[in-house]
């Protein structure tokens, strides 16, 4: 892959990240859909996108992903949308970012992995940056929602860490998010008394649910065989800061001084802990 086809796809995909956390805060602002009906469409949507990509190859929807994974996509998407009904974007992409390079780390620690000085002291960056931003204060974001974020980041590293090793993350994707879209229509069907559904949140549910769920997903699957997991990492830790920028455009969102703080701590505690593994491993070759 060619440096300008790679830069590219790598640049549409953390854009199509972090559009996903401004939509859905644009959707339960100025429109009056509820969360589990966004959730349904906007995973039937992405189902439909991943489907429309696969077709072209001849891959069969269901031919890849599992229940597990499933369950974590599920999770993950249910966490994130009603997360975002309370969170402003700026914020809610921090913890939810935050909570997936801290889950993935732990996840490490578990399997035996050891971290160097300059990684341990990020990671402890990291997670009181987190603190810092949920502590209690006027420019606190709500708790519940901000717990439910915490949860979305946390699903999210779990299905990521089920995924490793997938002969087709496309196809596995497809069938993932297929699964899930049961899963959230049953979710759909049981919160019916209290569905609501209007023709702006439906067109929201299902632009994020095609352009920067489905498509957005499929890209970045495109471009990650061709960069290192260092690379991978280290380019995801843009999408908070791309999403608090789009949130002050598009929703008016202040950045106070917790958030400003709050980012420099986890961006850069996250980002010394992937170069210090990074220098590990390049010390144990």
């Amino acid at each position: 892959m060619s440096p300008l086809r790679l830069f590219t796809l790598t640049a549409l995909a953390v854009i199509a990240f972090a559009a996903n956390a401004v939509l859905c805060r644009l959707a339960f602002t100025r429109t009056g859909i509820d969360p589990a009906s966004f959730t349904a469409i906007r995973l039937a949507s992405g189902t439909l996108a991943l489907w429309l990509v696969i077709r072209r190859r001849a891959v069969k929807l269901r031919a890849g992903g599992s229940w597990p994974s499933a369950l974590a996509l599920f999770a993950f998407a249910v966490a994130h949308t009603f997360g975002y009904v309370t969170v402003p974007a700026g914020a809610g992409t921090l913890l939810f970012c935050g909570a997936v390079q801290a889950s993935m780390i732990f996840a490490a620690l578990w399997a035996g992995e050891r971290l160097g000085m300059r990684a341990s002291g990020g990671l402890a960056l990291a997670l009181g940056g987190l603190v810092i931003l949920v502590l209690p204060g006027l420019s606190a974001p709500p708790l519940g929602g901000s717990a439910l974020m915490l949860a979305a980041g946390v699903a999210w590293g779990v299905y990521s860490l089920l995924g490793r090793g997938t002969a087709d993350p496309a196809a596995a994707t497809a069938g993932n998010f297929l699964r899930a879209t049961w899963l959230a229509l049953v979710l759909g069907v049981a919160s019916l008394p209290w569905a609501r559904l209007d023709g702006a949140g439906v067109a929201y549910a299902m632009f994020t649910g095609i352009v920067f769920t489905g498509l957005g997903y499929a890209i970045w699957y495109a471009a990650l065989p061709a960069l290192s997991a260092t690379r991978a990492a280290t380019v995801q830790l843009s999408v908070p800061v791309i999403a608090a920028l789009g949130a002050v455009a598009l929703l008016h969102e202040p950045i106070t001084l917790r958030l400003i703080v709050a980012s420099a701590a986890v961006l850069g505690g996250s980002a010394m802990v992937i170069l210090g593994k990074q220098s590990v491993a390049d010390r144990a070759q």
